[in-house]
């Protein structure tokens, strides 16, 4: 019998074939290698790549620059927002080279392109050479497809190794692993982290736009990127300070029962430690005396090895947890949960388990938070949709707290 890892690598030469060479030249050719045609910009990461892509796309535009963006949200050419139908961060071949193509009669000189491990070992991106690469960090994720963590980094190195300049988080676990893989070649990497000041201007436009410190990095290496692409300090930081945000990355929902409510995409352990630590930074600084509750779950069929450390954090940094649905699939909602409680030798008296989600975000807004409090829903973001067995169901959390709300 062959064994996992050896089934794993086998995919490789499989999806060479199958998407790239099959799929991918194809579509290159078809549409006359745009690719070739644009300075692009490629973005990965286990958390933060979203934001980072949209930060440094509008900073881009403020700039003055004839900048696109795919990303996992949204697609855009020059502040029009397009509807692609992608449904993956990295699009089939030829979704790509043909909203590619588009950029290109349009006269676009860059694409900032959010990529995944995924659409990276799959070959999606045949054939692309970026410009520039950065990298937010790497953690757990998706080990139920790469199995662990050594696979997991070299999918994103790929891609990376593509690029002829690396921009590297020196504060992340996998610097240094990085830096190994991706020296030599004629590459030229270059470092951002907390230590490593920028200009004073873009200092001061990070810490007055983002009191969160993921956020902070995540702006650190879009700033450090932008002035490798030649865009002065002073514009780098206009954009920052005028950054909107993306929808369901520490997304604020007004409303008037005096809570902060916060949805946010976080959805790996990394990524809810830094979001819970976050909202423990913002009740500090409003002065708030209320409690944090958190609301998620875990995915069905996807890395079970991250749900006790997820229970284990929120029963560390919330006042409140409660666990709910997060796209369960064929998996019984109930055996996920009980799977996230399972490491906790302290904070029991903390968990409320409702494995329906629309009736879990009703009970912490209405039941369990008062006036004062921050309620923080995680893990679907801005997803449009949630899977129950293979069919995938319409879902918002946003919607969800509206209803909630009345």
């Amino acid at each position: 019998m062959l064994s996992s890892q050896l089934v794993y690598r086998l995919k490789y030469p499989y999806h060479l074939l199958k998407t790239g060479l099959f799929k991918g030249l194809p579509a290159r050719l078809k549409h006359g290698f745009p690719d070739k045609k644009l300075k692009i910009i490629a973005i990965t990461g286990t958390d933060g790549k979203t934001t980072s892509s949209t930060l440094l796309y509008h900073v881009l535009h403020h700039a003055g620059k004839k900048v696109a963006l795919i990303s996992t949200v949204a697609a855009y050419i020059e502040g029009e927002k397009f509807d692609t139908g992608f449904h993956v961060t990295s699009p089939s071949p030829d979704q790509l080279f043909a909203f590619m193509r588009q950029m290109v009669d349009r006269n676009i000189e860059y694409l900032v392109l959010e990529f995944t491990s995924q659409g990276a070992y799959q070959s999606r991106l045949f054939g692309i050479r970026p410009l520039l690469a950065g990298v937010t960090n790497i953690d757990q994720d998706h080990f139920d497809y790469h199995l662990n963590y050594r696979n997991y980094l070299a999918a994103k190195a790929l891609v990376l190794q593509k690029s002829q300049t690396i921009v590297l988080n020196e504060d992340d676990q996998s610097y240094y692993r990085l830096r190994k893989i991706l020296q030599g070649g004629g590459r030229h990497l270059l470092d951002y982290g907390r230590e490593i000041k920028l200009a004073a201007v873009i200092e001061r436009a990070i810490k007055s736009r983002f009191i969160e410190n993921f956020n902070q990095n995540n702006a650190r290496l879009i700033s450090t990127m932008a002035l490798e692409l030649g865009v002065e300090a002073k514009d780098i930081a206009v954009g920052i300070v005028n950054f909107d945000g993306v929808p369901g990355r520490m997304q604020n929902v007004p409303n008037k029962k005096g809570l902060k409510i916060i949805i946010d995409f976080a959805h790996t352990p990394q990524g809810l430690r830094s979001a819970l630590t976050a909202m423990q930074l913002i009740r500090k600084k409003n002065k708030i005396n209320g409690k944090i509750i958190a609301v998620y779950g875990c995915a069905g069929l996807r890395d079970a090895a991250k749900r006790p450390v997820m229970g284990e954090i929120g029963a560390e940094l919330a006042d409140l947890c409660v666990f709910t649905a997060e796209d369960p699939r064929t998996e019984d909602i109930w055996s996920i949960i009980r799977q996230m409680k399972e490491s906790l030798t302290s904070g029991h008296n903390k968990i409320i388990s409702i494995p329906d989600r629309q009736e879990a975000i009703t009970f912490a807004i209405q039941k369990l938070a008062k006036r004062g409090d921050i309620v923080a829903i995680f893990g679907k973001g801005p997803e449009k949709s949630m899977c129950y067995g293979t069919e995938e169901l319409p879902w918002s959390d946003e919607e969800a707290v509206q209803k909630a709300l009345k």
